[in-house]
């Protein structure tokens, strides 16, 4: 996606941090934008900046004030969002994400259903209530003419780096990371992309994430105090600029990127991502007599595979044709991914 200028941008997570400096660089590229965010107050301050920053004007700053895990509000805010801006987003960016710390092992059913919440099925919310919006507008169907269109995630460095200090958070971002290079392969077919944004450390109010979480979700196995937000703060304050992330984001969309690694400081995150995947490596180049055994055995399985069956060796059944498609009554998805 090369072309913002006129056209609509939906951002999770709009009223600071990352989901702002998103806001202001894509707006300034000349889109119309809405921001979620569930600070009613913040999202009034985040229009203010983001015309201060863009020189859009007020009409072109749609502020959307609700919880991004309750399913029915976010389908509510996407009607809105196509009553006032004339359609569904070109460009969806989810961005939205809470973390705390403390030992995995300590961690409570609320820490995981509010971290991933908020982090993966906020996430899978969007994609699920937008995509099939997406494809109807843009992805050329019923002879309609073809637009760009891109959905994205900011995720995390904590995606590819097991963390027993925040477990839920790698955990939905290791998850996140995997959706989108799903979507990116799915979205193809009608013209559409996907990105997924992992940096390692943003200049964000996301150590005051706390102060945000849910009644019914506070009963943590964390130690959380006001000294430990102050300390998460002083942590966060040293990330990468928001403003700068989104401009990376940006590039990333603008050359078909499926993942964009931006380090605030690659003398840590460097070293950390490929100690991540040394582990994988290593298991692959010192395991030769299991690869080995393996190799034999599909090759078995193969040679006794019988005529006109599965590429695994199996024989398959009737139907099997339909395996893995989409329901015929989806008008929206392709016609190659249902069956005939």
């Amino acid at each position: 996606m090369k072309d913002f200028k006129g056209k609509i941008a939906f951002i999770t997570g709009g009223a600071s941090g990352a989901g702002l400096g998103q806001a202001k660089v894509f707006a300034k590229a000349g889109m119309k934008v809405a921001i979620a965010d569930v600070r009613l107050d913040a999202l009034h301050s985040a229009v203010s900046e983001i015309m201060e920053y863009s020189g859009c004007k007020a009409a072109d700053v749609l502020p959307l004030c609700f919880d991004l895990t309750d399913r029915a509000a976010y389908t509510s805010a996407a009607d809105t969002v196509e009553k006032v801006f004339g359609g569904p987003p070109h460009l969806l960016i989810q961005t939205a994400g809470v973390n705390s710390f403390g030992p995995i092992e300590a961690s409570t059913f609320d820490d995981f259903d509010w971290v991933m919440g908020v982090c993966l099925d906020h996430v899978v919310n969007g994609l699920v209530i937008f995509v099939p919006r997406m494809i109807k507008a843009y992805g050329g169907a019923d002879g309609v003419a073809r637009e760009e269109f891109h959905v994205a995630c900011t995720s995390s460095m904590g995606g590819f780096i097991a963390g027993s200090g925040c477990g839920p958070y790698c955990a939905a971002k290791a998850a996140a990371n995997n959706l989108m290079y799903s979507y990116a392969d799915a979205l193809a077919p009608y013209g559409g992309g996907s990105t997924v944004l992992c940096p390692g450390n943003i200049n964000s109010n996301i150590g005051d994430a706390e102060k945000y979480r849910p009644e019914h979700l506070r009963n943590t196995g964390y130690h959380v105090s006001e000294g430990t937000m102050a300390h998460l703060r002083s942590v966060h304050s040293s990330g990468i600029d928001p403003i700068e992330l989104g401009e990376i984001l940006k590039e990333a969309i603008e050359n078909g990127r499926i993942i964009a690694l931006p380090f605030s400081d690659p003398e840590t995150w460097g070293p950390m991502l490929r100690n991540s995947n040394a582990q994988v490596e290593e298991y692959l180049l010192t395991a030769p007599e299991r690869q080995k055994k393996r190799e034999e055995r599909m090759a078995e399985m193969m040679k006794n595979r019988p005529a006109g069956g599965g590429p695994g060796g199996w024989e398959v059944p009737e139907g099997a044709e339909r395996f893995g498609m989409a329901r015929k009554d989806l008008d929206y998805v392709d016609p190659s991914k249902k069956p005939q």
